[in-house]
């Protein structure tokens, strides 16, 4: 009886994982009263394998309508589990030529993306670290719910 129990406990838990989907979100960071403050480094750790594939690694961010910039600039780290030390700035896009938002936009929630690594190749299995600062030359941008990662494999 127990072996019953345990391989029908087994088929379920193998139907269960099977199933799950990717999280479309990625690893999200919320800001707190929509503000990213100036000096807020955000540290993002990835669990990667080893690959023949490279990864597509994309930043998005949410804002609302109180996001008052063109642009939302910002710097990356990103140290690869065997030990490459990755670092640029990035600017990301938020309004156009005409002040219109860019990206997608729902309700009053915008989100838009730039592609920081579109062919990283992982020679070790390990953690993808990845960190931001915000370059913008105010103590507090406000307007901006969150940021975060996708990560996915080509």
């Amino acid at each position: 009886m127990k072996r019953i129990n345990y391989l029908i406990f087994l088929l379920g838990l193998i139907l269960l994982t099977g199933c799950q989907q990717d999280n479309p979100d990625g690893l999200y960071y919320p800001f707190k009263n929509h503000v990213w403050k100036r000096f807020n480094i955000l540290n993002f750790d990835i669990p990667v394998e080893r690959s023949e594939r490279p990864y597509t690694i994309v930043f998005f961010a949410r804002h609302n309508g109180d996001f008052p910039y063109k642009s939302l600039d910002f710097n990356m780290i990103m140290n690869t589990p065997s030990g490459e030390e990755r670092i640029r700035e990035f600017q990301l896009k938020i309004r156009n030529a005409n002040d219109k938002f860019l990206g997608k936009c729902e309700l009053e929630i915008c989100e838009v993306t730039i592609v920081l690594n579109k062919e990283l190749y992982i020679s070790k299995d390990g953690i993808l670290l990845i960190e931001f600062e915000n370059l913008i030359p105010r103590m507090e941008t406000p307007g901006l719910l969150g940021v975060g990662i996708r990560i996915k494999q080509d």
